[in-house]
C-alpha cells in the first residue's frame, strides 16, 4: 500500500515541482517524512530525482554552458558530499528538527525571491554551487537555490535545463554514491517500487508541459511555500 501512497505523490510531486520550478524533492521529501525514516527517505527521492536530470540532459543536450556547470558542478560535488555525510551522521529528531527550521527558512525565501537580486558573476556561480549542493546533500532539497543563482545568467531556456540537469546529475550522482556507501539501505518494497516510480516521475512532468501555461506561476508557487511553512513548524515543534 505505502508504494502506491508513494506513487502517486511521485505523479503530483513531479507535475508541481515541474510547474512551479522548485523540482520534484521539495513537495515529495516534507510528505514522505510522514511514512518512511529520513535517511531512507532522502535515498529514495535521490535516486528518482537522478533520473529527472538524466532526462533533462538527454532532453536538452545542446543546451548547455560548460563555464557554468564547472563553476556550480565541481563545488556542488564537494558541498554535496560534505551535507551527505552530516545526513548520515545525525539523529532523527534531531535532523527533523533542523530541517523543520531550514523549510521556514526556505519557505520565506521562496515567497521573497523577487526581491533577491544575484549578480552574474563567477564569485555568485561558485556560491550557488556551493549552497545548493550542501543542502541537496543534508537535506535532498536544493534545486529551488541552484535555480535562484543560475537564472541570474540569463541563458536561454534551453541552456538553463540543460546546464540546471547536469548540474544537478553531477550532484545527485555524489549524494547517492556517498548515502550507499554509508550503508543506507531500502526496503526490497521500495527497490521494486522504482520500477513505477520512476516512470510516473517522467509522466507527471509530462502533464505538467502541457498545462503549464495555464496556471498563474506566482500563485502556485506561494501556495506551495505556505504548504513547506506550515510542514516546517510542524517537524520543528513536533518531528
Amino acid at each position: 500500500m505505502i508504494s502506491l501512497y508513494i506513487a502517486i505523490l511521485t505523479l503530483i510531486a513531479s507535475a508541481v515541482g515541474t510547474l512551479t520550478g522548485f523540482g520534484t524533492s521539495t513537495i515529495l521529501i516534507p510528505i514522505l517524512l510522514i511514512f518512511l525514516p529520513h535517511i531512507e527517505v532522502i535515498f529514495l527521492v535521490a535516486i528518482i530525482h537522478w533520473f529527472g536530470n538524466i532526462w533533462k540532459v538527454l532532453l536538452f543536450r545542446k543546451g548547455f554552458n560548460l563555464r557554468l556547470f564547472i563553476l556550480f558542478g565541481v563545488v556542488g560535488l564537494i558541498t554535496s558530499y560534505i551535507g551527505a555525510l552530516i545526513s548520515l551522521g545525525s539523529n532523527e529528531e534531531i535532523f527533523l528538527r533542523v530541517l523543520g527550521i531550514f523549510l521556514v527558512i526556505y519557505s520565506f525565501f521562496l515567497i521573497f525571491k523577487s526581491y533577491f537580486k544575484i549578480p552574474a558573476v563567477n564569485v555568485s556561480a561558485l556560491s550557488g554551487g556551493a549552497l545548493s549542493g550542501f543542502f541537496a546533500g543534508m537535506f535532498g532539497i536544493g534545486g529551488a537555490i541552484r535555480s535562484m543563482f543560475l537564472l541570474a545568467f540569463n541563458l536561454p531556456k534551453e541552456v538553463y535545463i540543460g546546464t540546471a540537469g547536469a548540474i544537478g546529475l553531477l550532484v545527485d550522482s555524489t549524494r547517492i554514491i556517498t548515502y550507499f556507501t554509508g550503508g543506507v539501505e531500502l526496503p526490497r518494497m521500495l527497490w521494486n517500487g522504482l520500477l513505477i516510480f520512476i516512470p510516473i516521475s517522467f509522466l507527471g512532468a509530462q502533464i505538467a508541459k502541457r498545462i503549464v501555461d495555464k496556471i498563474p506561476q506566482n500563485k502556485f508557487r506561494t501556495v506551495i511555500a505556505v504548504f513547506l511553512l506550515f510542514v516546517g513548524f510542524k517537524l520543528f515543534i513536533w518531528p
